[in-house]
Parts: structure tokens; C-alpha cells; sequence
């Protein structure tokens, strides 16, 4: 499960993921997380319509700052 939402998400830590993706990709992440899921096991995905309605705060090093190429 991790290494598919790495194609489209940023890694920031234990079993947390976060990114900004186009409708397009959150429905490849809906369809690929639910032929992936075991029984047993769940995932849950927060949708924001505006950075406006969210603050995030992070103490210690950022990793959604740094910059990842392929």
C-alpha cells in the first residue's frame, strides 16, 4: 500500500501520508487503496477544499518541504 501511495503522495511519517492531487489522481487512489486493502484493515483519506480551512503546524523537521525528483 505504501510504495502505491508514494506515487502520488508524500511520505511525512508512520503510516501518514499527505499530498495535493487533481480529482483525477484521487480517484486512481481510491480505486488502487480499495484492491489493496486486506480485511482488517482500513484507510482513511481526509479531502480539503480550501488551504483556507486547514492549518497544519509541525514541530521539528518539515518532510513534506523537502523536494523529491524522480
Amino acid at each position: 500500500m505504501l510504495k502505491f501511495l508514494r506515487r502520488y503522495l508524500t511520505h511525512v511519517q508512520n503510516s501518514v501520508l499527505e499530498g495535493d492531487v487533481t480529482k483525477g489522481d484521487l480517484q486512481k487512489i481510491r480505486s488502487g487503496v480499495d484492491e489493496l486493502l486486506k480485511h482488517g484493515e482500513s484507510t482513511i483519506i481526509y479531502t480539503v477544499s480550501s488551504e483556507k480551512m486547514v492549518e497544519r503546524t509541525v514541530f521539528g523537521d518539515d518532510p513534506a518541504a523537502d523536494d523529491q525528483f524522480l
